[in-house]
C-alpha cells in the first residue's frame, strides 16, 4: 500500500484505440478521394462562379481530409483551422511570382498552388473548412455523448 497518494495531472486526451485511429484514417482517405471526385464532377457540370468558388471550398475540404489522414487525433476544430491556414497560405503565396511560374511548368502545380491571388477565395476556404469541420465532428469516433446511456436507463 502506497502511504502517499499521488495526483497525476491530465495533460491531454486519452489516446484513442488503434482501431479508432485506423478507422479515422480510412474515413479521411475515403473523404479525400470523394472530395477529388466531387471537384471533378463540379467542373464537369458547372461553370463560372459556381465551379470556381465551389472548387475553392472543396480544396479546403480536401486539405482537411489530408490533415486528418496525417494527424487523426486532432480535434475537428483544430484540424479545420489547420486546413484553413494552409489554404490561406497557398492563396497568399500567389501574390508572389512562384506559383504562376510553377503552374506554367506543371498542371499538377497549377491544381495545387493556383496561379493568381483572388481575395474572394479566402471566404470560400472558410466555408469549406466550416463544412468539413461539421462533417468531421459528426463522424468522429468517441465524440462527446456517443455511446453513453442516459442516467434514467442505467440499471
Amino acid at each position: 500500500m502506497d502511504p502517499i497518494p499521488t495526483i497525476r495531472a491530465r495533460t491531454s486526451a486519452p489516446a484513442p484505440a488503434p482501431a479508432a485511429t485506423l478507422r479515422t484514417r480510412l474515413v479521411a482517405a475515403g473523404a479525400a478521394v470523394a472530395t477529388v471526385g466531387a471537384g471533378l464532377g463540379l467542373r464537369a457540370v458547372a461553370a463560372g462562379s459556381v465551379a470556381k468558388y465551389g472548387g475553392d471550398a472543396l480544396y479546403t475540404v480536401l486539405v482537411l481530409a489530408l490533415v486528418v489522414l496525417l494527424a487523426p487525433r486532432l480535434a475537428p476544430l483544430r484540424a479545420a483551422g489547420t486546413a484553413l491556414a494552409i489554404s490561406w497560405a497557398v492563396e497568399f503565396l500567389q501574390l508572389s511570382p512562384w506559383p504562376a511560374e510553377l503552374a506554367r511548368r506543371s498542371p499538377v502545380a497549377r491544381l495545387v498552388l493556383g496561379s493568381t491571388f483572388n481575395a474572394p477565395d479566402l471566404f470560400w476556404y472558410v466555408a469549406g473548412a466550416a463544412a468539413g469541420c461539421l462533417v468531421h465532428r459528426a463522424l468522429r469516433p468517441g465524440r462527446r455523448g456517443a455511446g453513453r446511456v442516459p442516467l434514467s436507463r442505467r440499471g
